[in-house]
């Protein structure tokens, strides 16, 4: 049976082993109905089918009749009836014969042999069938690896192995690092002259500031000779007031 191009919603008619009955058929995408939803008319589609129908009209396909969403329901026994159908593998073509009811289809397709599996090495794009991997990884120009004999503990694909020079990697990193220790170094050092600047600074500031108080303290108080002057004249004064007080008493 040559199955109709699909607009949507079921499953292709060729991936069945014997030709499904039309019972099983839907009206929209003509093929085998996947998640059948039934409508209140009791017609039935595949769920993606009608929904992207009653997206562009409320009516049923094949009677016309109005529809509500909410009054749809899953036929679910039917869904299951479906499940049970045999189905060929998807990878038939390539030589897969294995069958299988159509609800385990998806559990055969993770073990087939013959699906196309991604090689699992890193940088290859090459996609080969599961059961031929094994074999694909033994020559694989992506897979194999090569330890370097040097005992720089690199390990290296075949591509790489004859532009690998280790001695001259590792002198190249050493010369980086030595450059990036030089760098550290240059800032550190016209940190720390900074930091001695500003400490010299500060002591000088200091010094100045301790002359500037001990010039105003001399100021305020005066010398010692001024305040021995100055005490001397207080005593004097103090005599002659007392002696002018107590003479006429004397006479």
């Amino acid at each position: 049976m040559v199955a109709r191009p699909l607009q949507s919603g079921g499953y292709d008619l060729n991936l069945f082993v014997s030709p499904p009955d039309c019972n099983f058929l839907c009206s929209v995408c003509h093929g085998v109905l996947k998640r059948p939803m039934r409508l209140p008319c009791s017609h039935i589609f595949c769920k993606k089918c009608i929904l992207r129908w009653l997206a562009r009209q409320k009516t049923c396909p094949c009677c016309r009749n109005e529809v509500k969403q909410k009054r749809m329901v899953h036929v679910n026994k039917l869904r299951k009836t479906i499940g049970r159908l045999e189905v060929k593998c998807k990878n038939s073509e390539a030589g897969c014969l294995v069958t299988c009811p159509l609800a385990h289809r998806k559990g055969h397709q993770d073990s087939c042999p013959f699906e196309p599996t991604a090689c699992p090495n890193e940088g290859c794009l090459v996609r080969v069938p599961r059961g031929a991997l094994a074999e694909h990884g033994e020559h694989c120009q992506h897979g194999a690896q090569w330890r370097c004999p040097m005992g720089c503990g690199a390990t290296l694909h075949p591509a790489d192995q004859e532009q690998h020079n280790c001695y001259r990697e590792l002198r190249e990193a050493w010369g980086q690092r030595q450059e990036q220790s030089r760098a550290l170094l240059t800032r550190l050092l016209k940190r720390m002259r900074r930091v001695h600047h500003t400490t010299n600074l500060i002591r000088r500031q200091l010094a100045q500031l301790g002359n500037f108080l001990e010039e105003d303290s001399t100021l305020f108080m005066g010398t010692p000779e001024e305040e021995a002057e100055t005490e001397a004249a207080l005593e004097g004064s103090s005599g002659d007031g007392v002696w002018g007080a107590r003479g006429p008493d004397i006479l």
